[in-house]
Formats: C-alpha cells, sequence, structure tokens
C-alpha cells in the first residue's frame, strides 16, 4: 500500500473516531423529544393523565358544544394547553390558554370550530407555568371529533357520561 492510501485511511480512520466523540455530546445541547400520542376513541388513558369527550347538544348547530374532561395526576402533569391546529399549513391557534391542571379539568370548545382547526393537541407539562419555549411532557392529538363520541341533549347527564368513559380508559389502561 502506498503512503497516499496509508495516509488517507488513517485521515477516514481519525474521521470517524472524531464524529463518534463528539455525537454525545451535539445530542446533549438538543432539548428532549416530545412523547405524542394519537387519541381516537371518546375516551383515553395513559400513565398520569386520562381523558373524555361528549358533545353536548344545543338547540341549534351553533350553540351545540363539545366537552372534554381530563384527569391527570398532579405529580406528572401540573399544568394543559389545548391547540386547534391546521394538519395542512400548520397554522396553530390556542383554544384554552394555560390552565393549571389540579387533578380535574373540563374544557368546552364549539363543535362548528374543527371544520377550522381540525387537528386538537392536548399539550400536558409537569410545569405548573411553562414558557412559551417549553416542550410539552406530552401531547395527545386529535384528528377531528371521535367517531365514538356519545351526543347527549341534556346536561345533567354530561358529568355521569364523562366519568363513566374516564373509567373505562384507564381500566383499559390497566389491562393492558
Amino acid at each position: 500500500m502506498s503512503k497516499l492510501a496509508r495516509l488517507r485511511d488513517l485521515r477516514l480512520i481519525a474521521g470517524v473516531v472524531f464524529a463518534i466523540s463528539i455525537g454525545p455530546q451535539a445530542a446533549q445541547g438538543q432539548s428532549p423529544p416530545q412523547k405524542e400520542v394519537h387519541g381516537s376513541l371518546d375516551a383515553f388513558a395513559a400513565p398520569g393523565v386520562a381523558l373524555a369527550w361528549a358533545i353536548l347538544r344545543g338547540k341549534e348547530e351553533a350553540s351545540t358544544e363539545v366537552v372534554v374532561r381530563v384527569d391527570t395526576d398532579p405529580s406528572l402533569y401540573r399544568s394543559l394547553i389545548v391547540v386547534g391546529v391546521d394538519p395542512f399549513t400548520k397554522a396553530s391557534q390556542p383554544l384554552a390558554a394555560v390552565a393549571s391542571v389540579d387533578g380535574t379539568m373540563v374544557v368546552r370548545l364549539l363543535r362548528s370550530r374543527f371544520a377550522e382547526l381540525p387537528r386538537t393537541e392536548w399539550r400536558l407539562y409537569l410545569s405548573a407555568r411553562p414558557g412559551a419555549a417549553d416542550v410539552p411532557d406530552l401531547v395527545v392529538f386529535y384528528q377531528g371529533i371521535p367517531d365514538t363520541t356519545p351526543e347527549l341533549k341534556v346536561e345533567r347527564e354530561l358529568s355521569n357520561s364523562l366519568a363513566r368513559s374516564i373509567e373505562r380508559a384507564q381500566r383499559d389502561l390497566k389491562a393492558k
């Protein structure tokens, strides 16, 4: 092997060793990837969080609401932001501002808003007051309203329906 070929091989080996040695250091400067989960049914549960959906029909479509109950373990998730996203343009808008979640929270959204921004992201944070640059600890996203969402006509049925759905989702999670 010529001197030139050996020198080229040594440079190649040195380059590979250098790349391997700085790889972990470069990764340390990056923010951790957020965990994103697709919710598909009217009830969802993961460790530390459960969501249940229901539709409360209004006198007319314009007043029909989508109601979502969010239960969290405050040692895992202490705040929530709900964001609507256009899946094509990625334009987004807050639907519910940062809110402290101390166990249970109920979010009400007009059903008509799902036509404009069909992807709904439920961004959960360990921090009680996340900043704009903070990465959520968990994102549960839905494309539209789940097909299995029950439609109710009477407000007094809402709480029981949501509680049953939360219990079912948590039971299913434990069975896995």
